[in-house]
């Protein structure tokens, strides 16, 4: 166990990457990179963040929402991927849940999330 730790924590230090912090709630795009055969190219997916797992960070996922031709749309992105080129956050939500799946039965504008307003201080 304690290799396995040694490893990991080596691996952990040489792929660092620094992201911008956010929850549930948040509205977040992921530009991602795709391989195609022997071409690749990248994505963006801008969606809401329904949860985000796990403690460790070799092991940290979060799951994103969006709605697409009238169909929702969720992805799950390890936070140490290394296709994830950039994660920028779009809209920081107002939520009292760390996990919001109750926004799958939602549509319309009762799906909508408040926004977080900012004061002086």
């Amino acid at each position: 166990m304690d290799l396995i730790k040694i490893v990991e924590d080596a691996f952990a230090q040489e792929n660092a990457r620094e992201f911008p912090k956010f929850k549930a709630g948040d509205t977040i795009t992921v530009t991602y990179r795709i391989k195609e055969g022997d071409k690749e190219r990248l994505q963006k997916f801008r969606g809401v963040v329904l949860q985000i797992r796990g403690c460790k960070a070799q092991t940290k996922t979060f799951t994103i929402r969006k709605i697409a031709s009238g169909v929702g749309v969720e992805r799950i992105f390890p936070f140490e991927s290394p296709f994830i080129e950039s994660i920028e956050l779009n809209k920081i939500g107002k939520v009292r849940r760390a996990r919001i799946f109750y926004l799958r039965q939602l549509s319309g504008k009762k799906a909508r999330i408040k926004e977080k307003t900012f004061s002086g201080k």
